[in-house]
């Protein structure tokens, strides 16, 4: 019998190691890192930049798709141009991996709620709270952030970045730059007209354009607020003073609550089909049901009603360093106090006394979650016996602030059934949505009553209750969501919004206003945002330089003295 050798195991050479771990983690240039992520953000991130530009009808129109080819071209090559002026051997992959999940966030938030990106709601955004953020939270997050912020990640992040010498890696970045603008300038001189006849009849469109548009706009509202913190704020009302009264004048008490996310559409006292307001229609106050706010988002709306300036002056960075209407009022000498349920006064208030009672502890208003806007009206009492003479006091409630309506109303105001119980909102049909955002709706009109019978109390004082919203809200109506679309192309759901006004008939006697005449003017009267600075400066009996009688809503319906 022959002997049979044994056979030594094949081992694999360092060479075949080598090229196997080369095929599991490839070398790359960093030009070629960012061209892969540039194309990825146009494949894959952009779904809500399409459907809009096609949405407007490009492709119906002479050489249409030479448009949308040549918007393609311009958007990658935007982008990669940004991320080749950036992208270092050492930067790029936390660059890009920070990029990846961001754009992966914002992407799933565009084509959920239609949100745009412009520096007003990314302000909004990088000033909310815990609270606010994590309502957005939900299991429907999971997929993209996965599909579109880690898988690129860990893609990347396996990837060698290949190295070169310092002289040759400033060249090869040079020519790629020159070429991808070459290939830019190209794809602009072939759709020059179809693309800036587009992008001027819809400029909205550029706050979509992900991930550009979110970056634009970060740098934006980051120079603005740091020009504001280096800056001291411009005064308003320098000789602002209160208009003499009798001796026996009681001093006056205004409660200004400032609404937070309701619309005017499902507001009982404008004819909405349900009552949404039946206690204040019981009281009857004086409705404004043709009003407009400054804004579809509070960062930009709590700033300008509190302006002088209003919509026609809105300018974020001037408002930054401006005092407000509280500033002018305590000059003239109107005690002033802001109680607060909500993300904070947004700088109108900077200064004076304010209180935020959104993170208490009061066992009855509040959970881990935060507090019932009624801790509100319970910290009213103590506010008011603190100041002797004139005084306003703002209370900023989360009222129907979204997407979570179903936690802004006790249950015993769960009327409209059934209501949507979910923060995800596309889990819910849009009558559900509606019942929950209506039953929110009843907790803001049991506050307003509720403090229209405090005030009544008030023997000492001749007071008011100036109710108004600060934008309004969409509710699925043409696939919108939530607020803060650009003002130029919001729908009516978001920038109309109810104000109500109620007064003592002490205010009414010294005041000398006809408040039958107050509720014809107001049932005919276009109002606005603008009118509140005016309206509460008449309120008070305050002169001052600022002061515009023709916006003041109160002046029209004054009698003439005796």
């Amino acid at each position: 019998m022959r002997a049979v050798a044994a056979r030594s195991p094949v081992r694999a050479t360092p060479g075949t190691d080598r090229r196997r771990r080369n095929l599991l983690r490839p070398e790359v240039p960093v030009e070629w890192l960012a061209l892969g992520a540039s194309l990825f953000f146009l494949v894959f991130c952009n779904s809500s930049f399409f459907a809009a530009v096609l949405a407007t009808g490009v492709l119906e129109a002479p050489g249409g798709w030479i448009t949308v080819a040549g918007i393609a071209v311009l958007l990658a090559t935007l982008h990669l141009v940004a991320l080749l002026l950036v992208l270092t051997e050492r930067t790029a992959k936390p660059v890009l991996a920070i990029l990846f999940l961001v754009t992966a966030l914002a992407a799933h938030f565009m084509s959920k709620y239609t949100v745009y990106l412009d520096a007003d709601m990314v302000g909004s955004i990088l000033h909310t709270d815990h609270k606010e953020s994590r309502e957005l939270v939900s299991w429907s997050l999971l997929p993209p952030v996965i599909v579109l912020g880690v898988l690129p990640t860990l893609i990347v992040c396996s990837i060698r970045i290949r190295r070169r010498p310092l002289l040759r890696a400033f060249a090869v970045r040079t020519a790629w730059i020159a070429g991808t603008a070459t290939i830019a300038l190209t794809a602009t001189l072939f759709s020059f007209q179809g693309v800036s006849s587009l992008m001027r009849n819809h400029p909205e469109m550029r706050h979509l354009a992900t991930p550009g548009n979110y970056l634009v706009s970060l740098v934006r509202v980051m120079r603005s607020d740091q020009i504001a913190k280096g800056a001291p704020r411009k005064p308003v009302g320098v000789d602002a003073r209160v208009d003499p009264r009798p001796p026996s004048a009681r001093p006056r008490l205004l409660v200004l609550v400032v609404g937070e996310t309701v619309r005017a559409q499902n507001w009982g006292l404008n004819g909405y089909a349900r009552q949404t307001t039946p206690r204040l229609a019981g009281i009857a106050p004086v409705n404004f049901p043709n009003m407009r706010s400054c804004g579809t988002a509070t960062e930009v709306s709590l700033p300008c009603m509190f302006s002088p300036r209003g919509k026609a002056g809105y300018d974020r960075e001037t408002l930054k360093r401006s005092e407000s209407m509280m500033h002018l009022l305590a000059r003239a000498g109107v005690s002033t106090s802001w109680l607060d349920n909500q993300t904070g006064c947004k700088g109108v208030c900077d200064g004076l006394e304010f209180e935020s009672l959104e993170h208490a502890t009061d066992a009855t208003r509040c959970d881990s979650e935060g507090c019932s806007d009624r801790i509100l009206l319970d910290r009213l009492p103590d506010v008011v016996s603190r100041h002797a003479g004139d005084l306003v006091v703002v209370l900023h409630p989360l009222g129907n602030h979204g997407p979570s309506y179903y936690k802004r109303y006790p249950q015993h105001l769960r009327r409209f059934v059934p209501a949507c119980e979910s923060p995800d909102l596309d889990r819910c049909d849009r009558e559900q949505i509606v019942n929950a955002y209506d039953n929110a709706i009843l907790a803001t009109d049991e506050l307003l009553a509720d403090t229209i019978a405090f005030l009544r109390t008030q023997s000492e004082r001749d007071s008011a209750l100036v109710y108004v919203s600060d934008h309004g809200e969409s509710l699925g109506e043409s696939g919108l969501y939530l607020h803060g679309i650009p003002y130029a192309i919001a729908p009516d759901t978001q920038t109309r919004v109810p104000m109500v006004m109620w007064f003592s008939s002490g205010l009414l006697d010294a005041l000398r206003l006809d408040v039958d005449c107050m509720k014809h003017e107001s049932s005919r009267t276009a109002a606005s945002h603008d009118n509140l600075f005016h309206t509460v400066l008449g309120v008070f009996g305050v002169s001052a330089s600022e002061y515009d009688p023709d916006l003041d809503l109160l002046r029209s319906c004054i009698e003439p003295a005796p």
